[in-house]
């Protein structure tokens, strides 16, 4: 099962972290993948001037926002 985590903290969340957790459940849920992917909450993730921060399991840091998410889940959850 591959762990989604979206940074809530400060920065974040003035650049959208609640609704990048909205779009990436819909993204999931649409998907299918509610068995293979779960999102979690996550408290800085030491990236805090490229928020929105996205973790994949432990995997490098990402930023991530309303244009570059389809993208990003295309890529990374998806697998390309």
């Amino acid at each position: 099962m591959k762990t989604i985590y979206v940074c809530v903290g400060s920065a974040c969340h003035l650049k959208g972290s609640y609704n990048i957790i909205d779009r990436l459940q819909k993204l999931i849920n649409d998907n299918k993948l509610m068995d293979s992917v779960l999102i979690k909450a996550a408290f800085c993730l030491g990236q805090c001037t490229r928020g929105v921060c996205v973790r994949i399991d432990d995997g490098p840091v990402l930023s991530v926002n309303d244009d570059n998410l389809e993208d990003f889940f295309r890529e990374y959850v998806m697998g390309g």
